[in-house]
């Protein structure tokens, strides 16, 4: 596997763009990717009851045809709980970028993201959608604009691209994402796009995403709250003229760990810009009777409000992580359990085997004052492991959300 420059213009085929549409009061807000042929689309929405019309809209769209042309977004407003006409205005942004680009709507997916319960300035985005167009575009710079106008409250363009070796053909994966506030598991306030020149089966494109969300954007947690526009798609337009892929062809694995490579790298960025945060926390899992039991107890360490203010804090509180671990709703036994920390200032154990263990605070202090940090439970009651991602809780976060719609 090999970096490539850009996002997800790398891959043969595809174009981007990012232009300012006025949405937000400033930065680029509209965004377009476009497939110069047609391509294979695998999707995973938000499992929140409460979805936007934009989810509904593609979840509609790929139900009736798995393929697609051009995916055009929008940030600065979610078009969310804006009634009958959030759903006319999501179709009007697929039909307006349909005309532009020459293509049937059924071929534009759509998505949005920012405020909810606004409805969204439908002029200003086709004017956009218009501008977006006009400036598609394969370079590093285009998916670079595109990534930026998918941006709310993010501090930083989150993208990347890898190619590996299929069937002696380069074969591509970029990918770019948004999130930073709303992130829980079971997807979040994020938009994740993916796009490869790969040849694939459509039901091995959909098996993929799913199983590598269900490891990677399933397995971020900011602050506990899922939200109404959650999408990840990807898009497989077939140019790098390899073999078709499916599940069982030789080559698969490599392909496979590829694109689990771009999910997790984007996944790990949202929670890295986590509103507010000063801490990157990865929750390793191990010796669990089985992986859903592991999951829930990473997600539930992650998630605890007192566990990630402590580390906010810098402080060495294990007993809020064997706490959250209590109510994660997965068996364990406490009398097993050992609990470590570790940074690039070292690895200190904090709990071996259900007995506490006397620490140094000195070290503790410096471990937990670098940015990434590793929390290491093991419960020796099987071979099952997961690994998750979060964040601290600031006082920052507070100070963006209370103004947020403002």
């Amino acid at each position: 596997m090999e970096r490539r420059e850009g996002g997800i213009t790398a891959p043969v085929g595809f174009q981007a763009a990012g232009v300012s549409a006025g949405i937000k009061k400033q930065g680029k807000d509209v965004a377009l990717i476009y497939s110069e042929a047609p391509a294979h689309v695998g999707a995973v929405f938000t499992t929140n009851v409460v979805k936007a019309a934009p989810v509904l809209c593609t979840q509609q769209k790929v139900l009736r045809q798995p393929m697609a042309r051009a995916v055009i977004i929008n940030s600065g407003n979610a078009n969310a709980c804006t009634g009958a006409v959030g759903m006319e205005h999501a179709v009007q942004m697929c039909e307006t970028t349909a005309n532009r680009l020459r293509l049937a709507a059924d071929e534009v997916l759509v998505a949005s993201t920012g405020v909810i319960g606004v409805p969204l300035p439908i002029e200003q985005v086709c004017t956009g959608i218009q501008a977006a167009s006009a400036e598609l575009g394969s370079e590093a710079a285009n998916a670079s604009a595109a990534a930026e106008a998918i941006m709310t409250t993010d501090t930083f363009v989150k993208q990347v691209a890898v190619s590996v070796v299929i069937d002696q053909k380069t074969v591509t994966i970029g990918g770019m994402a948004k999130g930073s506030g709303m992130i829980h598991p079971n997807m979040a306030t994020m938009l994740g796009f993916i796009t490869t020149d790969a040849q694939m089966e459509p039901a091995a494109l959909q098996q993929l995403l799913q199983a590598t969300v269900e490891d990677t954007f399933n397995m971020i947690s900011v602050d506990g709250d899922t939200s109404t526009n959650d999408t990840v798609l990807v898009l497989a337009n077939g140019q790098a003229g390899n073999e078709p892929l499916t599940v069982d062809h030789a080559e698969f694995p490599a392909f496979r760990d590829a694109f689990r490579f771009v999910c997790t790298f984007l996944a790990k960025q949202i929670v890295t810009d986590g509103e507010g945060a000063s801490k990157l926390l990865e929750a390793r899992v191990t010796g669990a009777a089985s992986r859903a039991d592991a999951r829930k107890l990473a997600k539930a360490v992650l998630n605890s409000s007192l566990v990630k203010t402590a580390f906010f804090g810098e402080d060495a509180n294990w007993g809020r992580i064997l706490a959250a671990m209590g109510y994660a709703g997965a068996p364990f036994d406490p009398a097993k359990v050992s609990i470590a920390f570790t940074s690039d200032q070292g690895h200190i154990a904090l709990m071996e085997h259900g007995e506490p263990i006397q620490f140094d605070e000195e070290a503790a202090s410096r471990i937990l004052h670098e940015r990434d940090i590793v929390i290491e439970i093991s419960l020796g009651d099987g071979d099952a492991s997961a690994t998750g991602w979060g964040c601290d809780l600031s006082y920052d976060y507070v100070r963006i959300n209370g103004d947020y719609r403002t």
